[in-house]
């Protein structure tokens, strides 16, 4: 090893890389394009046949290919714009607000100003340029400029150095990074179905359409204050707030809005949020917690499941959202939330149905737990693959 270099390898302006691997800009490895929108006052230019891509497009993708776009041009709209019609396996690059965003086009697509666009040439894998734009998304971002909103020009994106290994070795690199993409979509369906599964149970046992093995005795029908303790929490000063104390303060929502080194509840305690954007969210939490000014805790009284509780007010959370009141900031009233009714089974009845519910909902936790344990994985392939430190065979 010669000054901290590995054999097989060389120091460049990006760090130690394979010595086959070359550092080069974007526009050595195609046309950069950029996008743009017709007059939106010309209604001939929309509602046509040719997809174009907006930066919401890309944000709400599950997987790297783009193939159809919410909003659609004619031709006549691209002929007389400043759009592009992108060549299927083009990069999209976002290069406005959600800088470093990208996609893969499965069709012709055409895209706003928010993009600078990649038509790969012979010596790029369009995969592989996908993930190398993913992965070099910080230091793209530090290329952004503007007082408005951050934007990297056509000037600075065509100049943005990469690591460049050969076409071989670009294809096996995307082969590689592609089989976990595909375990990953397919846990994400999977937690789709078990959601999906969970709502149907829900809606059935919840409303006794769907009665579990022994149970036949009827349900009545109750005011929620009348089997639970509904409790406001109690706002406190952001400057007593501290990173590093023990419990979180929560205002409704799963996000704390500070830790205190105090607490003002017990563990497995429903909240609903009683303000704000999150006004009617409902949540379960299973440590104790500082229940804050925007937050209401339930408690189930003597007789009721506290699990069924909570899935019976999650199950209605849309209801419950719908009480939000207040021409300004939303929020619930606790006796609107109060004076809601519900049929409700005995407690035998109500432990059953919580308890399959309950599993229902970590069978969820488990699959998503599995997700992020596929996406770490990538992560930390991608680190390895493109910056050359684990080489593949090809």
């Amino acid at each position: 090893m010669k000054n901290n270099i590995p054999q097989g390898y060389k120091a460049t302006a990006l760090g130690i890389i394979p010595q086959e691997w070359e550092v080069r800009p974007l526009n050595y490895l195609g046309a950069i394009c950029s996008g743009g929108t017709p007059d939106t006052e010309v209604a001939e230019y929309w509602n046509g046949d040719i997809a174009w891509c907006t930066p919401s497009d890309i944000t709400k993708l599950d997987t790297k290919y783009i193939e159809s776009t919410e909003v659609k041009i004619t031709a006549k709209g691209l002929k007389e714009s400043s759009a592009t019609l992108l060549p299927p396996r083009s990069i999209v690059v976002c290069t406005r607000a959600t800088i470093g965003n990208a996609a893969i086009c499965n069709t012709e697509i055409a895209t706003n100003q928010g993009f600078k666009n990649i038509i790969p040439n012979e010596k790029t894998n369009p995969e592989w340029l996908y993930y190398i734009i993913i992965y070099s998304k910080p230091r793209l971002v530090r290329f952004g400029c503007g007082s408005t909103f951050l934007e990297v020009s056509k000037k600075d994106f065509s100049r943005f150095k990469i690591a460049v290994p050969p076409l071989a070795e670009q294809r096996k690199i995307a082969e590689v990074l592609s089989v976990w993409d595909e375990a990953i979509e397919k846990q994400a369906r999977l937690i789709e179905k078990l959601a999906l599964r969970k709502r149907a149970l829900m809606q059935r046992l919840l409303s006794a359409k769907l009665r579990l093995p022994g149970f036949s005795d009827p349900w009545k029908e109750l005011k929620i204050n009348k089997i639970t303790i509904i409790r406001k929490g109690e706002q406190v000063n952001k400057d007593v707030l501290f990173s590093n104390a023990k419990y979180p303060v929560i205002n409704g929502g799963i996000t704390p809005s500070g830790y205190l080194d105090i607490y003002n509840t017990k563990a497995n305690t429903i909240t609903i949020s009683e303000g704000g954007n999150s006004c009617g969210y409902v949540n379960f939490m299973t440590t104790p917690f500082w229940s804050g000014g925007h937050c209401y805790t339930i408690e189930a009284k003597d007789g009721i499941n506290n699990l069924f509780i909570y899935q019976l007010l999650k199950n209605n959370e849309k209801y419950i959202m719908s009480l939000r009141v207040g021409s300004g900031l939303p929020n619930i009233q606790i006796k609107d939330l109060g004076n809601l009714k519900f049929m409700i089974p005995t407690y035998q009845e109500q432990t059953a149905i919580a308890e399959v519910l309950t599993a229902s909902d970590r069978e969820i936790e488990l699959a998503k737990e599995k997700l992020e344990r596929l996406r770490r994985q990538k992560r930390g392939l991608m680190q390895q693959l493109l910056t050359g430190k684990k080489r593949v065979k090809y």
